[in-house]
């Protein structure tokens, strides 16, 4: 089992392979996102945070799952299409995953261990919220009905640390 962040790989919405490291030394917000959820307006929270702060070192990573109701039921185009025409997300989102259960990612098996929920480790909901700070260790752990704007004192926080 990988030891850090940065050991992890995942595929891009458009089918490229990225490492986790290419994010080192950045500020990283990992969800798991879906385009029919209630919490789905989320995305332009979180798309704001991004282009807020990006050029000061934060990243959101977006993992869509279907776990939760069904609520991400497209293919990795209408995802792309969705998160682009509705909310313009501009930030890395890859492609479909499970958080929960024996198939979760690696990434979300790591981050859970790291990050234990309440009650219980697993994934409660869409746009649960995990931010690492910049080298890579996880930080805190974020409700799904945590809004992204809720977000920015650690954010801040962490872009100001060297």
């Amino acid at each position: 089992m990988a030891q850090n962040f940065y050991d992890f790989k995942a595929k891009s919405l458009q089918g490229k392979e990225k490492q986790m490291e290419e994010y080192k030394g950045k500020v990283v917000l990992v969800v798991n996102t879906a385009s029919k959820c209630g919490l789905t307006p989320q995305y332009e929270g979180l798309e704001k945070l991004y282009r807020e702060y990006k050029d000061k070192g934060l990243v959101v990573l977006g993992f869509p799952c279907n776990q939760f109701a069904g609520q991400e039921p497209g293919g990795e185009k209408e995802i792309s299409e969705g998160c682009l025409i509705n909310y313009g997300v501009s930030f890395p989102m890859f492609s479909k995953i499970d958080v929960n259960g024996s198939t979760a990612d690696p990434i979300y098996k790591y981050l859970k261990s790291e990050l234990p929920g309440f009650p219980g480790n697993e994934i409660k909901w869409n746009f649960g919220k995990f931010m690492l700070d910049r080298n890579g260790k996880p930080y805190k752990r974020f409700s799904p009905f945590t809004k992204p704007e809720k977000l920015r004192k650690d954010i801040e926080k962490l872009l100001s640390a060297q």
